[in-house]
């Protein structure tokens, strides 16, 4: 790509210290792509222009000085985050009409890295309601669209960061994931999306505490996601769950020469569309020419067993919450909001907490005995291959000709927040039957982050989207 709004984050940076691009120039780049194509898109809550332009000219003159070192990595940088990433003194409604007045007391911890790290936030990025839907529309916002094909979503729930890195309305992007939330975004936008293990990023109280969830980066190349990574990392006086100290995940890495990576192309009995099949077996088939041995591996895990596992676990932390935030407003929510709150309810009912907990512990344990003997597993993002923008999908979804209850159903991310010490990267696997992105997970062992990012390298040296971009 030649176009300034889609230049890498490392490649800017570069180009910042050499002084042939100016901060100020990077960020007017991508305004001027979100005014042309943001009607389309509809990525952004909000663009705080005035306060970016005012920063990327501190930026500018700091560069033009010589004034940088390591401890600003992300000088002169476009950020957007996502709106539920409180900014203090600005709107935190997560997408409620009921919360629309609310305004953030003090800044979420990834929000005062990235600015105190020199990054420029000049815009904020679209979710559906409580980022519950795995689509990308709200009565509060309207539907967020694909830049690879309008009718399609760009996932959920930070489906705003990955329509905008993949439209090239800015550089890097925050994301949020308690059931695949950065890495289904991703994957349907042709960009790179990091679960980091439980811990390793902080988050904001009282929820910080549920280890399903997790706070992290979006971006359209593996480094620029490393990068990213490394501002958020590390512990955090705000979030008592928060580890480290965290080591810094290189920008560049070895090859994978050597390495033993498993493939488990439906995790059990996920009905995987063929062309996800396809494009899947074709990242391990890239990893085997890098020289990496791949075996083709099972697990023992169903599609119901495991929404049914999320869905008790969300019954007794993230439903209550929701309904207590949303008393009295029921009338105002989506479809979707009610219908998330009243499956949590009832798996709650069914299971006890100590039950959910105990078939957590089961699927921790399959995952790890499967694992033992290889450096990473490889594995779908999505059953499914697209979703409609604006459907809400409450009757069940049709993968392949299966048949699935619940669309949560065919989202294969979800294992992988019940293994939460895990991390897990998201990246581009090739391009589904419609043309839009679809996308391979790798999945690490417990806080082992550098192994997936060197994998993650590997299969973008032998796969390099970062040369594709959507027909927008």
């Amino acid at each position: 790509m030649t176009k300034l709004h889609y230049l890498s984050a490392i490649e800017a940076l570069r180009l910042f210290r050499s002084r042939e691009l100016s901060p100020v120039e990077l960020l007017e780049a991508v305004a001027d792509r979100a005014a042309e194509v943001n009607g389309t898109v509809n990525a952004f809550t909000e663009q705080l222009q005035d306060e970016a332009m005012a920063a990327a000219r501190a930026a500018e003159r700091r560069y033009q000085a010589g004034d940088y070192d390591d401890g600003a990595p992300l000088l002169g940088l476009p950020v957007a985050t996502k709106e539920k990433h409180a900014i203090a003194g600005r709107s935190l409604s997560q997408g409620l009409l009921a919360c629309a007045g609310d305004v953030a007391a003090v800044d979420h911890p990834v929000v005062e890295r990235i600015q105190a790290a020199g990054g420029i936030i000049h815009a904020r990025t679209t979710s559906p309601e409580f980022s519950c839907a795995t689509v990308t529309h709200s009565p509060m916002w309207g539907v967020t669209r694909n830049p690879w094909n309008p009718d399609y979503s760009p996932g959920g729930s930070s489906g705003g960061a990955g329509a905008a890195l993949a439209a090239g309305m800015t550089t890097l992007a925050t994301a949020s994931d308690i059931a695949g939330s950065t890495r289904l975004p991703a994957s349907f936008t042709g960009n790179v999306g990091y679960k980091a293990p439980y811990g390793r990023i902080p988050g904001m109280p009282p929820l910080s505490a549920d280890w399903y969830r997790g706070d992290g980066p979006m971006a359209r190349t593996v480094a620029d996601t490393a990068l990213l990574a490394n501002v958020m990392a590390g512990p955090h006086a705000l979030d008592h769950t928060s580890v480290g100290p965290a080591a810094a995940l290189p920008l560049e890495y070895d090859g994978v020469e050597g390495m033993r990576i498993a493939l488990c192309i439906r995790l059990g009995d996920y009905p995987v569309m063929p062309d996800v099949d396809a494009n899947t077996r074709s990242v391990a088939a890239a990893l085997e020419a890098a020289g990496a041995v791949v075996e083709e591996i099972e697990l023992p895990w169903t599609s119901r067993g495991i929404s049914e596992t999320i869905f008790t676990h969300f019954g007794h932390i993230l439903g209550p919450a929701m309904e207590a935030a949303t008393a009295g407003s029921e009338d105002r929510l989506a479809a979707y909001t009610r219908r998330f709150m009243a499956d949590a309810r009832a798996a709650a009912s069914r299971h006890t907490l100590l039950e959910g907990l105990t078939a957590e512990a089961r699927i921790q344990a399959q995952l790890a005995e499967a694992m033992a003997g290889f450096d990473a597993l490889i594995c779908p993002a999505s059953a499914v291959s697209a979703l409609k923008a604006d459907e809400d999908y409450l009757d069940g979804i049709d993968v392949g000709g299966v048949r699935l209850e619940h669309y949560w159903e065919a989202h294969m991310t979800a294992p992988f927040n019940i293994n939460n010490r895990c991390p897990v990267l998201a990246v581009p696997s090739g391009l589904a039957d419609v043309g839009i992105p679809t996308g391979v997970q790798i999945v690490g062992h417990p806080f082992d982050d550098h192994t997936v990012f060197r994998i993650g390298a590997a299969v973008e040296q032998t796969k390099p989207w970062a040369d594709m971009a959507p027909p927008l």
